[in-house]
């Protein structure tokens, strides 16, 4: 039997203010896929109205936004509402990260950036405002707790690189569903116009670390569409 904890996120609400179309629209679908609940705009029109009826328990800012800065939506959250902001940029420099901070920041995401990084800061900054429990997921008898960097199948302790976590992080949050290598790419690596080669190498990897001394099969092919996780029906050749 799997189990998925995260859904921690389930009920978390997050206000997402982003001006790139684009970006915005895969921003909400990863922070939905990793279970929250989102409202997204464009612009700071109408950001005042949506904090209060929304209450989000954080807030995802880009900057640079027409109008309103982000700067200036983040002080009028921070005087009128209890949620945790992150901020999305790309302005790296130390000014500009200490402008964020000062105007109540609890976390900065420089551009581009990963979308599971993105997920994974923002549950880290819900967690340290007690929002959100334990970042650990369990399939079958394999443990991952993405935040610590742990990977354990029964009693044994497997070293995985930070890509390799990622991957299989996403994987087990979305355990028992059939996942695109588009999917995977654009959500583990930020792209989706890459070799989906990249997918099978990663996928191959774990395959041989987490079956290694005879363990079964938990990562299993989905011909011609992708890839699933869990523990029924599995067989060292799927």
């Amino acid at each position: 039997m799997a189990t998925s904890r995260p859904p921690a996120t389930d009920g978390a609400r997050v206000l997402l203010v982003e001006d790139e179309q684009v970006l915005r629209e895969a921003m909400a679908v990863a922070l939905r896929q990793a279970g929250f609940t989102v409202e997204a705009l464009p612009d700071g029109v109408g950001f005042e109205q949506r904090l209060e009826l929304f209450r989000p328990d954080a807030t995802v800012l880009d900057v640079m936004l027409p109008g309103r800065s982000g700067l200036a939506l983040a002080m009028h959250c921070r005087t009128h509402s209890q949620a945790a902001i992150v901020f999305v940029t790309a302005r790296d420099e130390v000014p500009a990260r200490l402008a964020g901070f000062e105007a109540g920041a609890d976390d900065y995401v420089v551009k581009p950036f990963v979308l599971a990084e993105l997920v994974a800061r923002l549950r880290a900054v819900l967690r340290r405002s007690g929002r959100l429990v334990s970042s650990t997921m369990q399939v079958g008898d394999l443990l991952v707790d993405e935040d610590v960097g742990i990977v354990q199948r029964g009693d044994d302790e497997i070293a995985v690189t930070a890509t390799e976590l990622r991957l299989l992080a996403y994987l087990c949050r979305n355990h028992g569903r059939v996942l695109s290598k588009t999917q995977i790419l654009t959500q583990v690596w930020g792209y989706d116009d890459y070799d989906p080669n990249l997918v099978e190498t990663y996928v191959s990897t774990l395959r041989r670390k987490l079956e290694a001394g005879g363990a079964s099969r938990l990562i299993h092919t989905v011909r011609g569409i992708g890839y699933r996780t869990g523990v029924a029906g599995a067989r060292r050749g799927v």
